[in-house]
């Protein structure tokens, strides 16, 4: 399953957040509050919706993501060491800017998105070179003792990464190649995993559509590798979350707007990670499964069941919206819009 960790810096809205996807009504404890929340969050998925109108299965299963909401300052939670391994397990974070005004929020007074960007984004740099350091420094010991064409290739690629922490740049943004990745899997780097930057907006500033775009090009954010950015009001969010659907569509409207920022919120960690849906429809149940985009027909079916890929040999495959179009696998079939393929096929989204 999909783990992301909303971190951030204190009474940014991470808590307030965690509420609006996971529909937890706990109360949020304040700065205080010292334990991690986990919730399972279902992917809205409008096509999954659409295959279950059609075809009445008993069931229909959306992919999910899990949250974990993140006690305090995550500042705090580097320096705790122990506590910080919870937010190394996790597959991306999604760092809670705080850009509405607040009198309550301690800190530094005006808001300031980019500064608290690069205060997190200095102590996950300060956090990992504690870590690349210590483990540099053993190397070197250990490759004077014997020769180990393995334990090299890890010194020369930890000694790439120091050299970029060291200037400050975190690894995400380092010149690391697939092979040097691979070596430094272990490590689980927080500086290396991808972040989606989740721009908490003031309620006057609820319709503007265009703000994640605009503070990506300002901060520098925009072409970054493994970053992207969304922009959600919490407090309008909050008040939505409560509403029935009826109710919430007027809402909404009442802002000029379409959708929640919730749904581009979730979609966006989606490409964040490079990942896409593909769909099984059965007698028992409609189900949308999480892959990476550029899987093979093979290994999609290992994501299923590993009998199914022991035993693949092709698969009957059809596109989402040529189905929802003919009504049916036989009139699909009949418009040649059902296909049979083998283990190379690349599931498409």
């Amino acid at each position: 399953m999909l783990r992301i960790g909303i971190v951030g810096l204190s009474q940014v809205g991470k808590t307030t957040l965690f509420q609006i996807l996971t529909r937890a009504h706990a109360p949020a404890h304040g700065a205080g509050r010292t334990e991690s929340h986990v919730g399972i969050v279902r992917v809205p998925d409008a096509r999954l919706d659409r295959l279950a109108e059609m075809f009445h299965p008993p069931k229909t299963v959306h992919a999910t993501i899990e949250y974990l909401d993140t006690p305090g300052s995550i500042i705090d939670l580097t320096r705790a060491g122990v506590q910080s391994q919870s937010l190394r397990e996790l597959n991306a974070l999604a760092h809670v800017v705080r850009a509405f005004e607040s009198e309550t929020v301690a800190g530094e007074g005006a808001v300031n998105p980019a500064r608290d960007i690069e205060d997190v984004e200095l102590e996950l740099i300060l956090s990992d070179l504690a870590v690349v350091e210590k483990r540099v420094e053993r190397l070197e010991k250990d490759v004077k003792k014997q020769k180990n064409a393995a334990l090299e290739k890890e010194l020369q690629v930890l000694k790439l990464c120091k050299s970029s922490l060291e200037k400050q740049i975190p690894l995400r943004d380092a010149s690391l190649s697939a092979e040097d990745e691979r070596v430094i899997r272990g490590f689980t780097f927080l500086s290396l995993k991808p972040m989606l930057y989740v721009l908490n907006l003031g309620e006057k500033d609820v319709g503007r559509a265009n703000a994640a775009e605009q503070f990506a090009q300002q901060a520098g954010l925009k072409h970054r590798p493994h970053t992207a950015v969304a922009a959600i009001c919490g407090k309008v969010e909050a008040e939505l979350a409560e509403l029935e659907e009826s109710e919430a569509a007027e809402f909404l409207a009442s802002y000029g707007l379409e959708e929640s920022a919730i749904f581009r919120l979730i979609h966006a960690s989606y490409q964040l990670l490079g990942l896409i849906s593909f769909f099984t429809l059965g007698d028992d149940e409609c189900r949308a499964w999480t892959i990476r985009a550029g899987t093979s027909a093979l290994e999609a079916a290992g994501e299923i069941h590993t009998d199914l890929q022991r035993g693949f040999i092709r698969a009957e495959v059809v596109k989402v919206e040529d189905l929802l179009a003919a009504g049916s696998f036989a009139e699909a079939r009949t418009r040649a819009q059902l296909r049979l393929e083998g283990k190379d096929y690349i599931v498409r989204r």
